[in-house]
């Protein structure tokens, strides 16, 4: 028997007629961001107040960051401990202002070589950044959307199950070490 894991939050099943594809193997997620030509990294204001395994959920995203050299968005005040972490973000943006953005296909991106393929979002809030995805699925068919967080988020392009902490930091420490996996 399969079983169709819901959003954590129940109003949010009805996503249109395309919803996010959960994936639950680290090395697939790996081989998404390995292909994109320009990724995108947006860290919101939770990944300073959640703590996963006995490091902060900031330590972890900036680990994932450093593996590719992806650079970061900095939403809310997270730009203080990005900087104390030694991973400066390419940008500082308010999430409502940097989704505006990654809709427009003309715009030049963060670092103004382009804009993004693949932006992957982690520690923003469950129903803002349900919002946000909803926008980006119906309004910039030129990028695929990525969530790291433990919930799914059924407008995203990629997700994660609902998993709980143990699982949840499992997956992100295979995910770091399948992306430190060079290419032959």
């Amino acid at each position: 028997m399969t079983t169709t894991p819901l959003p954590y939050f129940h109003v949010n099943v009805l996503t249109g007629l395309r919803g996010c594809r959960i994936i639950e193997d680290p090395s697939e997620y790996a081989m998404l961001i390995k292909r994109a030509k320009r990724p995108l990294f947006v860290l919101g204001a939770n990944t300073l107040t959640t703590m996963l395994g006995g490091k902060l959920l900031m330590e972890w995203a900036v680990e994932i960051a450093r593996t590719l050299n992806i650079p970061v968005v900095a939403t809310a005040h997270t730009k203080k401990k990005l900087m104390e972490l030694g991973y400066p973000p390419a940008s500082s943006y308010d999430l409502i202002e940097i989704i505006n953005h990654l809709k427009d296909p003309n715009w030049h991106g963060v670092k103004k070589e382009g804009n993004h393929d693949l932006v992957i979002f982690l520690g923003v809030r469950s129903d803002l950044g349900n919002q946000g995805l909803s926008t980006l699925k119906h309004f910039a068919p030129h990028l695929k959307t990525m969530t790291l967080c433990k919930y799914v988020f059924p407008h995203a392009s990629y997700s994660l199950a609902n998993l709980r902490d143990d699982k949840w930091k499992e997956f992100l420490e295979k995910l770091i070490a399948e992306l430190n996996v060079k290419e032959a």
